[in-house]
C-alpha cells in the first residue's frame, strides 16, 4: 500500500508540510510506503483548458506535474497539505486540481483512492479551503477520510500543539484502514467528468 503525501505549498519547511510528515510517519508505522512530494522549487504550470486531454489522453504541458501525475496514480491514498494565503487555498493546490483533469480516463484516473487533507492558516480561509477539497474528491470519485486544520502562522507553531500532532497521527492511520478495506464505486454508474449531476433541463 503506498500514500502519497503532497505539499501544495511554496515553503520546503513549514507548519503544513509538518502536518503532511506527521501524517507519513504514522501511515508508515501501520505498514505504508508513504512518500512526500513537496510543489516547492517545481515548476507546475496552470491548466490551459484546451482539453487536449480529453482528445490524447494526457495533458500536452510538459512540466512536473507529469512526473506528479505517475505518483498519484501509483498511491493508493494521497493526502494533500495546503496552505491558507489571502483566505483561499494557496494557488499551487488549485492549480494540481485543475491540472488532474487529464487524469479522467478508465485506466487513468484517481477513483477509489482514499483522499485526506491537512490544512493550515493564520486567521480566516480553512472552512472553505476544506469544502473545496472535499468536493473536489467527490468529483473524482475518492474516498474521503478525515481532515486536520490548524491555525498557526510562524515556522514550527504547530509541532507545539499536540492535539493536532495526535489529529495527524490518527489520520494516517485511518487512511491505511480505510484504503485496506479496498472499497470501489459501482462500476455501472458513469462517472461524468464535468458538472457531475448538474442539469439545466
Amino acid at each position: 500500500m503506498k500514500l502519497l503525501g503532497i505539499s501544495c505549498g511554496p515553503r520546503v519547511k513549514g507548519n503544513t508540510v509538518a502536518l503532511v510528515r506527521q501524517v507519513l510517519a504514522t501511515a508508515q508505522e501501520e505498514g505504508a510506503e508513504a512518500e512526500l512530494y513537496s510543489v516547492a522549487g517545481k515548476t507546475i504550470e496552470p491548466c490551459r483548458a484546451c482539453r487536449k486531454c480529453s482528445e490524447e489522453g494526457e495533458c500536452i504541458n510538459r512540466d512536473d506535474m507529469q512526473q506528479l501525475y505517475e505518483r498519484m496514480l501509483e498511491a493508493d491514498a494521497i493526502v494533500l497539505g495546503v496552505p491558507v494565503y489571502f483566505y483561499s487555498m494557496a494557488a499551487q493546490a488549485k492549480i494540481i486540481m485543475d491540472r488532474t483533469i487529464a487524469l479522467n480516463r478508465p485506466d487513468r484516473s484517481l477513483a477509489n483512492k482514499v483522499g485526506a487533507v491537512v490544512a493550515v492558516a493564520g486567521s480566516l480561509g480553512l472552512v472553505d479551503a476544506l469544502k473545496d477539497i472535499y468536493f473536489y474528491f467527490v468529483t473524482r470519485q475518492m474516498l474521503p477520510a478525515n481532515y486536520v486544520a490548524a491555525y498557526a502562522s510562524a515556522e514550527g507553531d504547530v509541532m507545539k500543539l499536540d492535539k493536532c500532532m495526535k489529529a495527524a497521527s490518527d489520520l494516517g492511520r485511518q487512511m491505511v484502514q480505510i484504503a485496506a478495506k479496498k472499497f470501489e464505486y459501482p462500476k455501472d454508474i458513469a462517472r461524468a467528468g464535468f458538472a457531475y449531476g448538474t442539469h439545466t433541463r
